[in-house]
């Protein structure tokens, strides 16, 4: 089932979350164990995100540094699949234009598509840790609006191979990233909502939003849109607040603002669990003003742990 369809066709506020693949070495059980809690709310569709290569350097003889590529969280791929046979549930699939050409992009997008996975969330991604600005691979995509236009192509049959006789046309659901509170880069909001109307234009169907802790901001950022002719789906996507050091973390990580009542009610907690607690209850007021407000669906940033999610959704769903 497509996330489009499921999000146009909803009469009531639907329940979706994002997981993080296992560090390399581990097992996909780590994966369920984060699923299985959660599943008894009937997700609409799970999330599986994409990270993207790491350098370091390891020292050779004669006090020589030689660089190497790494990734910590491969499997995004085998993840979504193996999500879509164990629970019967559509899985979404990061797509991200670091690190990739055109023609990786375009292998994994076949690989996805003989897999039956048939929802991608199309993303520009993070520079490189070691780099201040995002780079794009060589032969590669540079923003967002290029990789949806890469699976819009293959849907539409077209390969980057143009000799390919009788090719057969992929049939992927395209997502994407919007930001209530700006994209770091963007130099202004009306430039991110054009921006956003370009990927929207290209084919995208639904948006997904960065965290906020401020509802009136995503209001704000629907309203702007809906002004703009931008007409899809918009999802807005919900963090718990789990520890106090997320106070400094997330504004740095995801360039947005904590309100001020929030900040200082996780500061006057004296333990973990009290932060938990306030989190929670921050989260599900948000979410109960959504539903409210007619959202399509809520989505949450799990960062691999379920706990405080299982505690709103059972609230709420």
């Amino acid at each position: 089932m497509k996330v489009s369809e499921l999000l146009k066709n909803t009469k009531k506020t639907l329940f979706s979350f994002e997981i993080l693949p296992p560090l390399k070495g581990k097992s996909i059980q780590s994966i369920y164990d984060g699923i299985d809690p959660l599943i008894e709310f009937n997700p609409a569709f799970i999330n599986v995100t994409y990270h993207r290569e790491e350098f370091i350097y390891k020292k050779r003889e004669k006090g020589y540094l030689e660089k190497f590529s790494i990734k910590k969280r491969p499997g995004t791929v085998g993840i979504c699949a193996a999500i879509s046979n164990k629970y019967q549930t559509p899985s979404v699939a990061h797509l991200i234009c670091g690190g990739f050409t055109k023609e990786e992009t375009e292998n994994a997008l076949i690989d996805l598509n003989f897999l039956g996975v048939n929802n991608v969330l199309a993303l520009r991604g993070d520079p490189i840790k070691t780099e201040q600005y995002f780079v794009p691979e060589e032969g590669g995509n540079e923003y967002a609006v290029d990789l949806v236009k890469q699976i819009i192509n293959l849907n539409n049959g077209n390969y980057i191979e143009e000799n390919i006789e009788n090719a057969a046309p992929t049939n992927f659901c395209i997502g994407v990233s919007g930001y209530p509170e700006k994209h770091s880069e963007a130099p202004n909001m009306k430039e991110d909502i054009i921006r956003l109307k370009a990927k929207i234009d290209a084919g995208a169907e639904y948006i997904v939003t960065q965290m906020f802790f401020d509802n009136q901001k995503f209001f704000n950022f629907v309203n702007l849109c809906r002004e703009n002719g931008i007409e899809v789906p918009i999802v807005p996507g919900i963090k718990p607040i789990a520890t106090k050091r997320q106070l400094q973390i997330l504004p740095k990580l995801f360039h947005i603002d904590l309100p001020e009542e929030l900040t200082d009610l996780v500061e006057a907690c004296t333990t973990t669990e009290e932060v938990k607690t306030v989190g929670e209850k921050w989260a599900l007021k948000q979410c109960k003003e959504l539903i409210d407000y007619g959202v399509p669906c809520i989505h949450f940033y799990t960062m691999g742990k379920s706990n405080a999610v299982r505690n709103i959704a059972k609230e709420i769903f």
